[in-house]
């Protein structure tokens, strides 16, 4: 064990093992019990100066800035033992052992979240990130730069960064008076509605709309186009109508969205340091895929995600390959809450949706012959081609759960605003752009050889050949250009983690 404390040329070694001075310069009360000891305000010291121990107080006391509490860190017991002018050797003891385990709590509780989401969530396949305390402790003991080698530790990730100036941009925020707002029907511009004067005064206190002198019951131009601006941070349909979904958000309060941008920084504090040089990121409440290089974003797609029962879940892996005209194994889950109930209305169900039945020697049964009681040992396969559920190209990636990208025979869906609509893989918009690109071989898969293949019908593969790593996460609260956003909870973890924090 370390010890923290200055020491002045008069020294000795106490039985634990630590290194003391008497204090010369103070003259104490009591001089016949205990000697007492004094933590001398020197630059002299074998580990800690009397500035890094401040430095150390004031990052635990600041530790809210990251979405943590200050209170876990025992502050006001730190602070009051750096108080003290003299000493005993037992409250040095107390006082080293306070300040290096909460410092290790924070360490901990900074690089990989308070919380164990591998104990909260089935579908989460995420490695922990892995820290030596140890070594981290004897690395922030020696040499300069202490608040620097502090600062490496927090994730560098520029979501996280986001999530921070979004905590700080709510805090300036008042308390709001508001209560909530109910309507039986939808807002329209050039309407006039008792419920206006009260959706104006929300939509001033979140910045979305000037503030006014008068306040009037009737919906005119400069509110339209503030509604619009807080139907785009919350992504909304931005559409200047005041509906169920706007009125929803406008009834969440400043501490609804303070606590759902903490629960996001321990959610942020789980997710990979090192995303890799090159990187597809899926935020799965706001149903994008982006493509990053370096700090360059170089191409972003909309996507459709599992709905709520049938979530996508949280991964990372390295994509493998492509393959075009692919056909589609039904899984399990679909198999029995889609397929086979549909089978028993109908055989023709089968013909309809090109899917082809084999037992478990690999033989065609014919719809007339499906038996319900063997219903769950066939293997259910849609032939390729434009009606397929994958469309004409899917994106492979290694994990447990058997999820990919890929293309959709709906492709109407996107135009959609809320987009949870999946069995759990993840639809691309545009995904034979997004796949010419992932190739990177212009001779042999261009997009024209590209549209070529998939026109011969048939089922082929191609290698990924650069390391492209992919990241399918959980983000519902940001900021931009210091504007705060917002998405809907689609799989309402938020309240349940901030609780549990």
């Amino acid at each position: 064990m370390v010890c923290f404390f200055s020491l002045t040329p008069k020294e000795f070694q106490t039985p634990q093992g630590y290194l003391l001075s008497i204090a010369n310069n103070h003259v104490l009360a009591d001089t016949t019990k205990t000697p007492k000891y004094v933590i001398k305000k020197s630059t002299k010291n074998t580990q800690w100066t009397v500035d890094q121990r401040k430095l150390l107080i004031t990052v635990l006391a600041k530790s809210d800035e990251e979405g943590l509490n200050p209170k876990n860190y025992q502050i006001e017991k730190l602070e009051k033992y750096e108080m003290m002018d003299s000493i005993s050797e037992t409250d040095i003891l107390k006082y080293n052992l306070l300040l290096s385990g909460n410092l290790k709590k924070y360490i901990s509780h900074l690089t990989n979240g308070k919380l164990n989401p591998r104990k909260l969530y089935a579908d989460w396949d995420l490695k922990e990130n892995r820290i030596e305390i140890d070594t981290i402790m004897l690395r922030l003991e020696t040499g300069d730069s202490l608040a620097q080698k502090l600062e490496t530790l927090k994730p560098q990730h520029s979501i996280y960064k986001k999530l921070k100036k979004a905590l700080q941009i709510i805090n300036t925020y008042p308390d709001d008076p508001f209560k909530k707002i109910n309507i039986a029907k939808s807002i329209v511009p050039n309407s006039d509605n008792r419920l206006l004067i009260n959706i104006k005064k929300r939509l001033i206190y979140w910045h979305d709309l000037e503030a006014s002198d008068s306040l009037t019951t009737f919906y005119d131009s400069l509110t339209v186009n503030a509604v619009k601006k807080f139907q785009w941070r919350h992504g909304l349909v931005v559409d200047g109508i005041i509906g169920m979904g706007t009125i929803a958000s406008l009834n969440y309060t400043k501490e609804d969205r303070k606590q759902q941008i903490i629960a996001n920084l321990e959610r942020w504090k789980w997710y990979p340091r090192d995303m890799g040089s090159e990187y597809i990121i899926i935020n799965i409440p706001d149903f994008r895929l982006t493509l990053v290089k370096g700090s360059d974003t170089i191409r972003s797609h909309k996507a459709i995600v599992g709905r709520a029962e049938r979530a996508t879940p949280i991964l990372s892996s390295t994509l493998t390959h492509a393959v075009f005209n692919p056909t589609w194994t039904v899984p399990p889950t679909i198999l029995r809450e889609d397929v086979i109930p549909e089978i028993l209305k109908s055989r023709s169900y089968l013909a309809e949706m090109n899917i082809i039945i084999y037992d478990e020697k690999g033989n065609v049964v014919s719809p007339e012959n499906w038996q319900l009681s063997q219903a769950k040992n066939y293997r259910y396969v849609q032939t390729p081609g434009a009606f397929n559920s994958l469309g004409m190209v899917k994106l492979i990636f290694p994990n447990r759960f058997a999820v990919y990208l890929h293309d959709t025979n709906h492709r109407d869906y996107f135009e959609k605003t809320g987009r949870s609509l999946s069995s759990g893989c993840v639809r691309v918009n545009n995904p034979l752009e997004l796949t010419e690109y992932l190739l990177d071989d212009p001779v042999n898969w261009n997009l024209e050889k590209i549209t070529t293949t998939l026109q011969k019908a048939q089922t082929i593969q191609a290698p990924i050949r650069k390391e492209v790593n992919i990241h399918i996460l959980y983000w519902t609260a940001w900021c931009q250009d210091d504007t705060l956003i917002f998405r809907d909870d689609i799989y309402n973890l938020d309240a349940d983690l901030y609780n549990k924090l």
